[in-house]
């Protein structure tokens, strides 16, 4: 597969970031600048990442947050490591990390140390918590999923429940990209970097920032999203034909008069106590019933056939796997070619946005650990014999 072209209107083109990240958080702001076009150049330790060598739930983490990027591999527990840390970084415009607090400091690789040899670098820090009580605990998703509310809004009452993928450490990454590009616009202007910073708590406090605004319009305590008074009375996962089930949504009274017609529901489309969206929701402990028995003789295929004909809200219930077979995503060219580390190749989502029609594609699969080392440092200004020297 050719992925070696790079498309000319890339917006960050010729930025460099340096990077010292693993697992998700971090790779992500790295993989968002990567894909406009910035050069990111990984800092793996001696033997790589090992987030390349998780399994289960883990292992797609390494491939998918990682393309575009390049390997350089480093001993930074040594001060010759350390140093040619250093002199990479003294040709880049941004540097992002994710260690624990107090650890780039310790290597001499802080923000402080690293601002006074250039002023005008941006310097990206993924943490648990932003500075304040909170800074020194360990965090992890499921953690401040947990302690942020959202465990809890996702769960049925009283079975708190991490959503299903990682969400804080993605978005938290992504914000992290965006205070980069902050201090990018800031930097033309003044022409001096900045410190940025994000958060996994912080991250997931904003996302349920609705519920807490909830909470104080009404005065009245939030509840899981799986026992919610929904505003709309027919916005549910329905159990079908065959086992089958399928989401469907009438969020209307005009959707209500095309759902009633379209299946032949016209006694209920009679029904004064039915006329309104609000009617239908208070009449939802009966109607509901009703609605599962008439729609349960119908297979899924044939209710997303005319849902889909009608305009009406509507979705399979699918697996990620299913995703990589999608007929929007295939023609869209929304999934790209992607080398896994044993040679096997898969797709792998793009970035969910256009640029003049175009998705930012794959221009570097996931590099091997250490592949663009001897590269990187012989432009840094070593010889091959201190390369060599290098080499764990």
């Amino acid at each position: 597969m050719d992925t070696s072209h790079t498309p000319p209107a890339l917006p960050y083109a010729g930025i460099r970031v340096i990077e010292f990240t693993h697992m998700v958080m971090g790779p992500t702001c790295g993989m968002l600048l990567a894909d406009l076009g910035a050069e990111v150049i990984k800092i793996e330790p001696p033997g790589g990442d090992t987030t390349r060598n998780l399994r289960g739930s883990g292992a797609g983490f390494f491939p998918m947050f990682n393309r575009n990027k390049k390997s350089v591999v480093l001993d930074l527990k040594t001060p010759e490591g350390q140093e040619a840390a250093r002199r990479l970084i003294d040709t880049a415009d941004i540097v992002s990390e994710n260690f624990k607090s107090g650890v780039m400091d310790k290597l001499g690789l802080g923000y402080a140390a690293l601002q006074q040899r250039n002023p005008r670098l941006i310097y990206v820090s993924h943490k648990g918590f932003l500075p304040g009580p909170y800074e020194h605990r360990t965090a992890l998703d499921e953690v401040v999923q947990m302690m942020g509310g959202l465990a809890y809004m996702t769960g049925r009452p009283g079975d708190p429940l991490r959503a299903g993928t990682s969400v804080n450490d993605i978005m938290g990454g992504m914000f992290g990209a965006i205070g980069a590009m902050a201090a990018l616009a800031e930097r033309e202007k003044t022409g001096k970097g900045k410190q940025v910073q994000s958060a996994l708590f912080e991250n997931n406090v904003f996302l349920v920032g609705q519920h807490m605004l909830q909470a104080a319009i009404t005065g009245r305590s939030v509840a899981p999203m799986p026992a919610r008074v929904s505003a709309w009375a027919i916005y549910d996962v329905f159990t079908v034909q065959g086992g089958e089930q399928i989401f469907l949504a009438v969020v209307s009274d005009k959707q209500w008069d095309i759902f009633c017609r379209a299946l032949g529901l016209q006694r209920l489309q009679d029904d004064p106590r039915l006329a309104t969206n609000n009617g239908r929701v208070e009449a939802r402990d009966w109607l509901m019933p009703e609605l599962r028995a008439l729609l349960a003789e119908h297979s899924a295929a044939e209710l997303a056939a005319i849902f889909e004909a009608e305009g009406l809200p509507f979705a399979p219930i699918t697996k990620p796997e299913q995703l990589l077979e999608d007929p929007h995503l295939l023609a869209t060219g929304g999934l790209a070619p992607i080398a896994l580390a044993d040679g096997r190749e898969t797709l792998v989502p793009l970035l969910p946005f256009t640029l003049d029609g175009e998705r930012p594609g794959v221009r570097l699969q996931p590099p091997q650990p250490g592949e663009h080392t001897a590269e990187l440092l012989r432009a840094a200004g070593y010889s091959d014999a201190e390369i060599a020297a290098l080499q764990p």
